[in-house]
C-alpha cells in the first residue's frame, strides 16, 4: 500500500531485456539508501518488487504484464520515474490508500499553466468513467490528485507547483501516457452494487 506521495524521482539507467525476463535498473540515491531486497516499491505509480540494490541503482525484473498494462513499456535512459517506498504500519497518511496496481494507461489531452498552478487534463477511456468523480481522489503516476473536473471523455486535475518541481510532471507535456490507479473506493462499491443487484 502507497500514499501517492513522491519521495523521489529516479532516473532510469537501463532497461535490459533478454530471454530470461525484462529488467528495470533506476538511480535513486535517497530511496536506495533506505531500500532492500524483497521490498515493494511504487514506480509511476506500479508496485514492483526490488530485486537487488547496488549503490545507489536499484533493479526490477519487469513482467510481461505490467509492460502491456502500464507506461513502463515506453521508459528510455535518463527518463525520470516517480518512486514511493510502501508505507510503513507507523507511518503517516497523507495521500490517499494506492495499491500500485495500474488500471490503465491513459494520454494526456493538455498540460497548461495557469496562474501559479497547472492544469492537466487527460482522457478516461469510457470503460473506466464510472470511477471518476469530481473532488474524488485518483493516482496519475503515482501522485495522489484530486479530480476537479470530469468531462465526457476525459477529466482534469490541478497540479501546484511543488508538485510539478517533485515529481516527473516536470518534463510532462500533452501526448505523453500516464499510469492511471482509480480510487480502490469506487471500485468496492461497484462490486457490491453488481452483488446486490
Amino acid at each position: 500500500m502507497f500514499t501517492g506521495l513522491i519521495e523521489e524521482v529516479g532516473e532510469v539507467v537501463a532497461v535490459p531485456a533478454s530471454d530470461s525476463g525484462t529488467q528495470l535498473q533506476i538511480a535513486a540515491p535517497a530511496i536506495a539508501k533506505k531500500s532492500r531486497s524483497g521490498n515493494s516499491i511504487a514506480v509511476n505509480g506500479c508496485c514492483l518488487t526490488l530485486t537487488s540494490r547496488r549503490g545507489n541503482r536499484l533493479n526490477f525484473d519487469l513482467l510481461e504484464e505490467t509492460i502491456a498494462r502500464t507506461n513502463l513499456k515506453k521508459l528510455r535512459r535518463n527518463d525520470p520515474v516517480n518512486l514511493e517506498r510502501a508505507l510503513s504500519a507507523e507511518g503517516r497518511l497523507g495521500g490517499h490508500f494506492v495499491q500500485g496496481h495500474i488500471d490503465c494507461v491513459s494520454r494526456i489531452v493538455a498540460f497548461e499553466k495557469k496562474g501559479p498552478d497547472f492544469r492537466l487534463e487527460v482522457e478516461l477511456p469510457a470503460t473506466f468513467a464510472q470511477y471518476v468523480a469530481r473532488k474524488g481522489s485518483i493516482a496519475l503516476n503515482g501522485i495522489s490528485l484530486t479530480v476537479a473536473d470530469v468531462f465526457p471523455k476525459g477529466f482534469a486535475v490541478w497540479i501546484i507547483p511543488y508538485t510539478k518541481r517533485h515529481t516527473n510532471l516536470s518534463r510532462t507535456q500533452a501526448g505523453d501516457l500516464v499510469n492511471v490507479e482509480f480510487d480502490i473506493l469506487a471500485k468496492y462499491v461497484e462490486r457490491v452494487l453488481a452483488i446486490r443487484g
